[in-house]
């Protein structure tokens, strides 16, 4: 049985033509959202890097009004006061090459590109086993809903990459 093929060119408009998929549009606002979280944290990690970290924190304390002697707030005060220049630099640094793929993701994944699901099923996929073992060494349910949505982008993005 012969099968019919369909020319590269019209493939292209056929695919063009095709509505976005909802749910990848999701995901790739997703991935652009967490992109800009990162670079925030990598800015605010490189002007500590550069600046005066105790009057930097003190400030952005006062402007969020948020309770230093919070529990949780402490304990992120004492983990950055804690941090060495190095420490600061490489979290600044990962921070920008984990934005950067979280963009490549996002972008691709709204345009509807077919590289950026395999891309974002393997870096997605990649980390699952990172994630297991946080939620294992340490549970949160912030960690645990990061594991769920996660597993659940892997998921609905092999489907349908195997659909087709």
């Amino acid at each position: 049985m012969a099968r019919h093929r369909v020319p590269p060119g019209k493939a292209a408009k056929q695919r063009a033509g095709r509505p976005a998929s909802s749910v990848l549009v999701l995901i790739g606002i997703f991935k652009l959202f967490k992109a800009a979280l990162l670079v925030g944290v990598g800015i605010g990690a490189f002007k500590l890097l550069h600046g005066d970290m105790s009057a930097t924190l003190t400030h952005w304390t006062t402007v969020l009004r948020v309770d230093p002697d919070n529990r949780i707030v402490h304990r992120i005060l004492v983990r950055i006061f804690g941090m060495s220049p190095a420490h600061l630099r490489e979290l600044s640094v990962g921070t920008f090459v984990y934005a950067g793929l979280f963009s490549i993701e996002g972008v691709g994944l709204l345009l509807q590109k077919r590289w950026a699901e395999y891309f974002t099923i393997i870096t997605t996929g990649a980390l699952i086993p990172v994630e297991l073992f946080e939620l294992a060494r340490h549970f949160t349910v912030a960690k645990l809903a990061v594991f769920i949505v996660n597993v659940a982008i892997v998921g609905y993005l092999v489907k349908r990459v195997r659909s087709r």
